[in-house]
């Protein structure tokens, strides 16, 4: 436990940005993923004064909104095929073939379940160990590595070939 403990303000405007992009990596959509953010704002407000004296509240944060995500229920409810939506960025590369590569990506993270998804961009694009993740999903290294297997073998199934 530290003995300086940081603010909830301060706590949000540090970790808003990166939550959501760890949202919308999981969830492929940027209104889910604001939707996550929120969701795990307000419950960490109800609990704050037990957070806010952790030693990484960011990363009790990143926990929360991976359980949060696996949890929802809404998605699959609706039927949401969760693509990506166009992210605003000053540049001179070609834009439609940036967010063609993206749809692309989406399309084929949206074909596997849901953990095996949060493996997988944990793993690549959090960068996280596998003991990491296997601790913030509550399962085994081996479960994650399992699923991070499972995961990869479906998407290079699912890779469109060079005939199509």
């Amino acid at each position: 436990m530290t003995t300086d403990p940081l603010s909830y303000d301060a706590l949000v405007r540090s970790s808003e940005r990166p939550l959501l992009r760890l949202g919308l990596m999981l969830s492929g959509s940027v209104h889910t993923a604001e939707d996550l953010v929120q969701t795990v704002f307000a419950r960490a407000h109800r609990k704050w004064e037990r957070i806010g004296t952790l030693d990484h509240p960011e990363a009790y944060l990143r926990t929360m909104l991976v359980n949060e995500f696996l949890s929802w229920r809404r998605l699959l409810k609706n039927g949401e095929v969760p693509l990506a939506e166009p992210i605003e960025h000053p540049t001179t590369e070609d834009i439609s073939a940036r967010q063609a590569q993206r749809d692309a990506a989406w399309r084929l993270l949206s074909v596997l379940p849901r953990k095996q998804r949060a493996v997988l961009v944990l793993r690549y694009y959090e960068d996280l160990p596998d003991a990491e993740i296997a601790e913030l999903l509550g399962v085994s290294a081996g479960t994650v590595r399992s699923n991070a297997a499972r995961a990869l073998a479906t998407l290079r199934t699912s890779l469109p070939t060079e005939d199509s």
